[in-house]
């Protein structure tokens, strides 16, 4: 709880918590001698409305980290929590209705659905909620993305950026709480990366959303407020207002 002072007068302001966080969180896949533990004690928070990139060397817990706080997999220990809820309270049925109503997904692979129009992978979460969505602000985030005259195509006869770009807008249709990102530019070209990027960031700064991003880009992590970094599946070092140079020296001290 945050204490205000004005005036000699005392306010108490209720703690806003993070958008999502990890507590104490530990991943182990195998057992005995095959024992490989992903995850090593991670506890972190990921404040609303701010940009969030996890970086660290091949195998370090990055992209199980994000699985694990998303609700994709489960902890072998630990908590992982989206706003005040603990996922691991959670039946099936009711993580799948949080994911599919409060967190977006952006991947590699885009995901998208090839039978259906690009309209339609954008707005798919919520017809499967039987949701509407808000026209005004879905129409917002087709334009700022440039894919207003390509709503029609179905994903074959789309870009590999234009697709992304569709993925990024679906994630968004929802107004989710949260937004995840899993190497959402590996696929893409300079250009096109570039230009998710750009959106991304400027959904965090003039939309309010929040954004956790996996990345092995220094350039990609530039885009972000906040670097966690990982190594052997422990948090060793964060960064905030990174530059692709400063986050390459970084880098280069895991030997990556």
């Amino acid at each position: 709880m945050t204490v205000l002072v004005t005036n000699q007068r005392v306010f108490a302001q209720p703690r806003v918590a993070p958008a999502a966080r990890a507590v104490e969180a530990t991943k182990i896949y195998g057992k005995e001698q095959a024992e490989v533990r992903a995850l090593d004690g991670v506890s972190v928070e990921f404040a609303r409305g701010g940009f969030t990139a996890i970086m660290g060397p091949s195998g370090s817990g990055k992209s199980t980290l994000l699985h694990c706080i998303a609700g994709l997999d489960t902890l072998t220990s630990g908590q992982a929590f989206i706003g005040d809820t603990d996922l691991s309270t959670l039946s099936d049925r009711a993580l799948t209705i949080l994911r599919r109503d409060h967190v977006g997904f952006v991947f590699q692979a885009y995901n998208l659905v090839t039978t259906l129009t690009a309209d339609e992978n954008i707005r798919l979460p919520l017809l499967l909620a039987g949701k509407k969505g808000d026209g005004p602000w879905i129409a917002n985030v087709v334009d700022t993305l440039g894919i207003a005259d390509r709503l029609q195509h179905h994903p074959s006869e789309l870009s590999g950026g234009q697709q992304q770009r569709v993925a990024v807008a679906r994630a968004l249709a929802s107004r989710p709480e949260i937004i995840f990102a899993d190497e959402p530019t590996g696929n893409l070209d300079s250009r096109s990366g570039a230009e998710v990027l750009g959106f991304m960031r400027r959904a965090v700064d003039d939309m309010s959303q929040t954004i956790v991003m996996v990345t092995h880009d220094p350039v990609a992590a530039s885009y972000a407020d906040r670097i966690v970094f990982l190594a052997d599946g422990k948090i060793v070092d964060e960064m905030f207002h990174p530059t692709a140079a400063l986050v390459l020296d970084r880098m280069k001290q895991f030997g990556s």
